[in-house]
């Protein structure tokens, strides 16, 4: 088949209207996709600038996220570290209710309770991690903050084990010594009856080691006097049994002779009669609780001081690293919208310009139209000669 011809009116309004149908796709492709520049064919300068600048931000906005996340552990150990230090300030309470009783029993329960308060503070401060990472835990647990995308900006943050309550790298609080019970016996006989071993119904001066006049006193770790008793020559086995069992804490039992007495803590019996200090055990061998004497508490108290000095100056370096890191977050936000706003200004179409542009081209095409019509009507004209 021959090729067809075309005169020239005809091709030229043909050409015309396919120059505007493929101006008008691309403008349909600016007002579709919103942007002036959709592959490197467009403008390769500004596809690829632009390419860079969007790239930055997504890496930006990947570090964004770990700062995030980062921050999220830093209010963690944050929390952790405000509520140990609430327990601090209990176990001092209970250093405080200790040392203003003279009650060795008393001393010995708060002794239990602050004890029950350090496994508390180990329990939480194991609690306070997150995602994973815990700043309260110790070795393992450095947080590093990186900041821009080549990892030349960062932050290295030391973790703090809180939790062993006895690390002298950490809050250097040791477990008090918890009370035990222990014994001490005197042996109560007179020769008068053959060593016969007394009763409760006896009289105490029946023993040759007690005389009418005769003091004793028993006393705690602190050599505090807890009680007394006064020896008269009516002043009974019984009576020397009553006063031990009103001491709090301690007990006495009389058997074959021997009375055993049972106490909580460390409990002395002195006379003032020589031959009855040169007893052996007239000390109960029990253990005493770490709130016995007076010094120990006062040691305790000096070093929950430290400890909560310790976890205030470690609030405030976590604080300072959780500003670093906020505002370094902000101004990544900031970077990240002034990247991507840069790489806008280089491909994005204005849609009000390219809809008019898009006006004009279909005006364009509906006159080239026409205009193919009326060219197409004069080569018609030949027609009438027939």
């Amino acid at each position: 088949m021959g090729g067809i011809t075309l005169s020239s009116a005809v091709r030229t309004n043909l050409n015309s209207l396919q120059a505007t149908s493929a101006l008008m796709s691309s403008v349909q492709e600016k007002l579709s996709t919103g942007k002036k520049v959709n592959s490197a064919l467009d403008n390769p300068n500004s596809f690829f600038t632009a390419k860079g600048l969007e790239n930055r931000a997504s890496d930006l906005s990947t570090l964004l996220d770990d700062m995030g996340q980062s921050i999220q552990t830093l209010k963690a150990a944050d929390k952790g570290i405000s509520a140990i230090s609430d327990l601090v300030d209990s176990a001092k309470a209970k250093a405080n209710q200790a040392q203003q009783t003279s009650s060795q029993s008393e001393r010995a329960q708060y002794s239990k309770e602050y004890n029950e308060l350090m496994t508390q503070i180990e329990d939480l401060a194991k609690d306070s991690g997150y995602k994973g990472k815990n700043l309260l835990g110790g070795t393992g647990n450095d947080l590093s903050v990186t900041f821009n995308e080549d990892g030349t900006s960062s932050l290295s943050i030391s973790s703090v084990d809180y939790t062993d309550t006895t690390s002298s790298t950490g809050l250097n609080l040791s477990d008090l010594a918890e009370a035990t019970s222990g014994t001490s016996t005197i042996a109560l006989n007179t020769t008068a009856t053959g060593s016969a071993a007394l009763t409760g119904g006896n009289l105490l001066t029946d023993d040759a080691e007690f005389t009418a006049g005769d003091t004793l006193t028993f006393t705690d770790t602190n050599g505090t006097e807890i009680a007394s008793l006064e020896i008269t020559d009516t002043t009974t086995v019984a009576d020397l049994e009553a006063v031990i069992d009103g001491i709090d804490g301690a007990s006495a039992a009389l058997a074959g002779g021997v009375l055993t007495t049972t106490s909580d803590f460390q409990l002395t019996i002195s006379s003032d009669n020589a031959a009855f200090n040169s007893a052996a055990d007239l000390t109960t061998n029990g253990t005493d609780s770490g709130f016995a004497s007076d010094a120990d508490i006062d040691a305790t108290l000096s070093k929950l001081k430290s400890a909560q000095d310790s976890l205030r100056s470690q609030a405030s370096t976590f604080g300072t690293n959780l500003s670093i890191v906020e505002g370094r977050q902000d101004f990544t936000k900031a970077m990240i919208n002034t990247l991507e706003e840069g790489a806008g200004k280089l491909t994005l179409a204005d849609t009000n310009e390219e809809g008019a542009n898009l006006l004009a081209l279909q005006t364009q095409q509906t006159l080239a139209s026409t205009s193919l019509s009326l060219a197409a009507q004069a080569d018609q004209n030949v027609l009438r000669l027939f």
